[in-house]
């Protein structure tokens, strides 16, 4: 389903001495089978702006439609389960979240919750399990038994298993070591592909923002300052540095081959793919002059 955000506002403890704009005037379109980096500063509005993707909050100005839902502000909302089970969220540190006292009754908690019979509930644990890489003999096992990175799997697949449309995702590799972060974002972008899901990505790093999304939003104190694809925001690398956004490595490592031996690429380079294609590219333009 399509997202559009128009004029979205939320502000925190309404009508009270701490009262607190959070976002103000956002305005941005998500269209289904996308996937959306939202990057930013801590304190630019990510995480509130994502709390409205399953009405986790409302908005206090403006309006976010989620397909043929629509959150308005004054406008109460009768029954926010559908739109809950078509938006899952996974949180940072979602293994948090975890618990009962098996990984089954775990998984299953959500998709039965949501009306699904048991043993329907139960066949679709296994299967995302396995979708998220872990084997079905750890069903009886206590969650709290696992290592870290196996829990995380394990919330994961209970927000897999209520079968989203939208796919958000909140720093979902933090505290991920490089190999494991590689393996969840690997993941996630495999899940994207195969079940045309619209994932919405929350992140500080520029590195999976560039590598995984087909479009971009900037937020910066509270606002959207710039929408694009990554190659496009990360070819202004001035704007990027005044809304206090890092570059990719492999940009920074652009920068520096183009100032040593005095020439441009053409495009951004985003991933380490891509330089070496690059670099080989020059290698043999340089031996056959």
């Amino acid at each position: 389903m399509d997202i559009t955000i128009k004029e979205l506002e939320h502000r925190y403890q309404m009508k009270t001495p701490f009262e607190r704009l959070a976002l103000y005037d956002v305005n941005a379109s998500i269209k289904e089978g996308s996937y959306v980096a939202v990057i930013g500063h801590t304190g630019s509005g990510k995480s509130t702006l994502l709390q409205h993707l399953n009405g986790l909050l409302k908005p206090t100005k403006g309006s976010i439609a989620l397909g043929e839902t629509v959150l308005q502000a004054n406008k109460k909302q009768k029954d926010m389960k559908p739109l809950r089970k078509k938006v899952g969220i996974v949180f940072q540190f979602p293994e948090h979240q975890l618990f009962e006292e098996t990984i089954l009754k775990d998984i299953c908690f959500g998709p039965m919750n949501f009306g699904v019979p048991q043993e329907k509930a139960e066949a679709k644990a296994k299967e995302m399990l396995k979708l998220v890489g872990l084997p079905e003999s750890l069903l009886s096992r206590s969650p709290f038994e696992l290592s870290g990175g196996q829990m995380r799997r394990v919330a994961i697949a209970g927000v897999l298993a209520m079968e989203p449309e939208v796919l958000v995702l909140d720093e979902p590799t933090a505290g991920l070591d490089p190999r494991g972060r590689k393996e969840i974002m690997d993941m996630f972008y495999d899940l994207h592909q195969k079940a045309n899901l619209t994932t919405i990505l929350v992140t500080h790093s520029m590195e999976d923002a560039a590598h995984y999304a087909d479009q971009m939003i900037v937020m910066h104190k509270g606002t959207v300052k710039a929408t694009g694809t990554p190659r496009e925001l990360f070819a202004n690398r001035t704007d990027m540095s005044s809304f206090g956004l890092d570059l990719p490595e492999t940009i920074k490592f652009q920068q520096t081959v183009e100032e040593k031996l005095g020439i441009t690429f053409p495009r951004p380079l985003l991933t380490m793919d891509e330089m070496a294609e690059a670099l080989t590219a020059l290698y043999q333009e340089d031996t056959t002059s």
